[in-house]
C-alpha cells in the first residue's frame, strides 16, 4: 500500500510555521527570519519514502490585509482548505490564542484531521502550557494537540508518525527525488529576501520584491543576476547604502547560502529598480507572481 497526502500548515505570523516545515523536510525550503510576512508564497516541501510521499504547504501568516500584496497572499492560505487531507493549526506560547479567530472557526467545520501544535514550549513554565493545552482543547474540539519546539525539534518525531498514519492511501504525486515545486529561480529569489528582511529594518524590507532575471549553470559556477525592485527612490538608497555598502554584504551572505544550497560557486550580480506602489499594482503583482 501507498499513502500519500497534502498537509497544509497554517497559523498566525511568526509562531514558526516554516521552521517546523524545514524540520519535517530536512531541508531549507521556507526562508525564516523573527519579521512577520516573511512568508509571502505558499511553498511546498516534499518527503518521499518507498511506500509514501507527504506533500507540505507553506502558507503565509494569516493577517487583515492592508494591500493588494497581502490579499494575494492570503489566497495561499484560503487556497489551503481545498486540498488539504491533514491540516497543522500551528500556534505558540507566546501569541494571543483567539487572534485571527475566523480561521479557527473554519477548522472547526473541516472533514479532515486536524492537528494543532502549541510550538515554543521551550520557553513556557509547564501551568502555561496546560492552560494553553485546555483552551485549545475547547476552541479546537476536533484537533489533536501537540506540544512541540520546532526550533529543538522536541516532539516533531512522534508528530510525523502521526502524520504518517493519517495519510490516505494513493500514488505519488511528484517524482520521489523532487524537494518542493518551486523553480531555482524562486529559490534563490528567497534566499535574496532573507537576507533584506534581517539586514534592513522597519518599512524597507516589506517593499522590496527581488526578481532573478538571469540564472546561468556552468559545469563549475552558476551566474545569477537580480533585480531588488523597491517602491520609491529613497527606499532604493537605503537598500545601496554607502558607496553600495549595504548591496554588498546582503549579496555577499545570499551568495553564500547560495552556494551551500546549489553545492557550486555562485557569482551574483545585484541592482535595483523602482517601480512605483508595485504592492498595490495588479499588473505588477501578476508578473511578481502574485496570484
Amino acid at each position: 500500500m501507498h499513502r500519500s497526502g497534502f498537509v497544509n500548515i497554517i497559523g498566525n505570523p511568526n509562531v514558526g510555521k516554516s521552521t517546523l516545515m524545514n524540520e519535517l523536510v530536512g531541508e531549507r525550503i521556507s526562508i525564516i527570519t523573527n519579521k512577520s510576512q516573511t512568508t509571502r508564497h505558499r511553498i511546498l516541501g516534499i518527503v518521499s519514502g518507498d511506500d509514501f510521499q507527504i506533500i507540505y504547504s507553506d502558507t503565509p501568516g494569516i493577517i487583515k490585509p492592508h494591500y493588494k500584496l497581502q490579499e494575494k497572499m492570503m489566497n495561499g492560505v484560503v487556497s489551503s482548505f481545498e486540498d488539504a487531507d491533514v491540516f497543522l493549526y500551528v500556534t505558540d506560547v507566546v501569541e494571543t490564542p483567539d487572534k485571527n479567530i475566523e480561521y479557527i472557526e473554519k477548522l472547526r467545520n473541516v472533514k479532515v484531521p486536524v492537528l494543532c501544535l502549541i510550538n515554543k514550549i521551550d520557553l513556557a513554565k509547564p501551568d502555561q502550557i496546560l492552560e494553553l493545552e485546555a483552551f485549545w482543547k475547547q476552541n479546537l474540539p476536533n484537533a489533536e494537540i501537540f506540544l512541540i519546539s520546532a526550533l529543538h525539534k522536541t516532539n516533531t518525531d512522534i508528530l510525523f508518525e502521526k502524520i504518517f498514519s493519517l495519510l490516505p492511501e494513493g500514488p505519488a504525486w511528484f517524482p520521489k527525488d523532487q524537494l518542493t515545486d518551486k523553480t531555482e529561480r524562486f529559490i534563490v529569489s528567497e534566499i535574496m529576501r532573507e537576507k533584506i528582511l534581517k539586514n534592513y529594518q522597519k518599512e524597507i524590507p516589506y517593499a522590496c520584491e527581488v526578481v532573478v532575471e538571469e540564472f546561468k549553470e556552468e559545469p563549475n559556477i552558476i551566474k545569477i543576476k537580480v533585480v531588488v525592485v523597491v517602491e520609491r527612490p529613497s527606499q532604493k538608497g537605503i537598500i545601496i547604502g554607502h558607496k553600495g555598502s549595504s548591496l554588498k554584504r546582503v549579496a555577499t551572505h545570499a551568495r553564500e547560502d547560495m552556494e551551500k544550497f546549489f553545492g557550486k560557486k555562485i557569482f551574483v550580480e545585484v541592482f535595483v529598480k523602482v517601480k512605483k506602489d508595485w504592492r498595490d499594482n495588479d499588473f505588477n503583482l501578476r508578473d511578481f507572481g502574485y496570484v
